[in-house]
């Protein structure tokens, strides 16, 4: 690789992690060409970009990325071969990485991180899965939303069929 191809590769990396929230850095290092194809395609399917990179093109890039983003914590988790996993959704990869694994020892998960926090090592997998993505809080927070209205407009038509059946059988007495 020379210093150009170098220089655009670390631009490019530096690009992609100031305009991206959730990443998770992973080691696929064992894996076949077939296996490796197998997963990239999983990750095509859920919207993920897999990219493999050598770990001081990632390490310069993050260097050169202001603090706030809080990266200087992933420095620890770049030893040995590194794949990383860009996604808009928190816990795709997790959940990704879960199902490949019930067939495969690897991809293992190095770190990921997730809007400012940084989760280390492989044992986070299931914690990191059960993350709630955008849509599925905005659908709860919307449910709950609706919930007390619906107790409410509940109760008004019940007690409407009451009162309803109540004068009718009034009215019914009265004509007797």
């Amino acid at each position: 690789m020379t210093r150009a191809e170098k220089t655009a590769t670390i631009e490019a990396l530096k690009d992609k992690l100031e305009n991206i929230e959730y990443f998770y850095v992973t080691d696929s290092s064992t894996l076949s060409v077939d296996e490796v194809n197998k997963f990239r395609g999983m990750c095509f399917e859920k919207g993920i970009e897999m990219r493999v990179v050598k770990n001081t093109l990632l390490k310069k890039a993050i260097e050169a990325i202001s603090e706030e983003k809080n990266y200087d914590e992933l420095l620890e988790a770049l030893k040995g071969p590194t794949a990383l996993l860009f996604t808009d959704t928190a816990n795709a990869p997790a959940r990704v990485l879960k199902e490949f694994r019930k067939d495969h020892e690897k991809p293992t998960l190095k770190a990921a991180y997730i809007d400012t926090d940084v989760f280390f090592g492989d044992d986070q997998i299931d914690r990191l899965s059960q993350l709630k993505s955008k849509e599925e809080l905005v659908g709860e927070i919307i449910s709950l939303l609706q919930s007390p209205a619906k107790n409410v407009i509940s109760a008004l038509q019940s007690g409407g069929n009451t009162l309803s059946g109540l004068l009718k059988a009034l009215e019914e007495r009265g004509s007797e």
